[in-house]
């Protein structure tokens, strides 16, 4: 059983016979009252997000999660399919299971795909990945000073704002977290 005090982002709890995972929270303590903690929570079955005020004291169940260490193979018609490296069984996955992860899927990435009661749910990617730049406008010689940025398209699809020195081919490490480009990697 998990109480309160033990929330950090990224906990998974069972809240209505759902599990869910801990995006944000917030101790307050009032000068009058008891205690109460704001929280903010991912369905993990489903997607949706939760906003929950729950009172001092309470628990709640922990859920039958498994993580898996597993690498991204390809997309195909059919979805996302990733192997378990320790018995190279093959795992199909829907795009609404893997949900936003796909932005940052390259061949050969490993992830881990959490399995609730040995149901792929989600798909945890690392904290930054490195992604190669395949569309972006030419930077303007002479306006590079001034810290302005423009709109790259990634080999996932996915779209950063970059700096203007950025051209197409160049490899990005991108903060997965927050979608956001990070830095240039050098490419050997």
């Amino acid at each position: 059983m998990y109480e309160l005090s033990d929330f950090r982002k990224g906990l998974k709890v069972l809240i209505d016979n759902d599990p869910y995972t801990v995006i944000d929270f917030q101790h307050v303590k009032p000068g009058k009252g008891n205690q109460f903690t704001r929280t903010k929570l991912r369905n993990l079955l489903t997607g949706q997000n939760l906003e929950r005020t729950f009172k001092s004291g309470e628990r709640f169940q922990v859920p039958n999660v498994e993580n898996k260490e597993m690498s991204y193979l390809y997309k195909d018609d059919n979805g996302f399919n990733f192997m378990d490296k320790s018995n190279y069984e093959q795992l199909l996955m829907t795009p609404d299971e893997v949900g936003e992860a796909s932005n940052y899927l390259t061949e050969n990435l490993e992830v881990v795909i959490l399995l609730f009661n040995e149901r792929a749910v989600a798909v945890d990617v690392p904290k930054a990945v490195n992604l190669k730049v395949a569309k972006t406008d030419p930077g303007v010689k002479g306006d590079r000073v001034t810290g302005a940025t423009k709109q790259a398209t990634l080999e996932s699809g996915l779209v950063v704002n970059v700096p203007l020195h950025i051209a197409e081919g160049d490899l990005l490490r991108i903060d997965t977290t927050e979608g956001a480009y990070v830095e240039r990697v050098n490419q050997k």
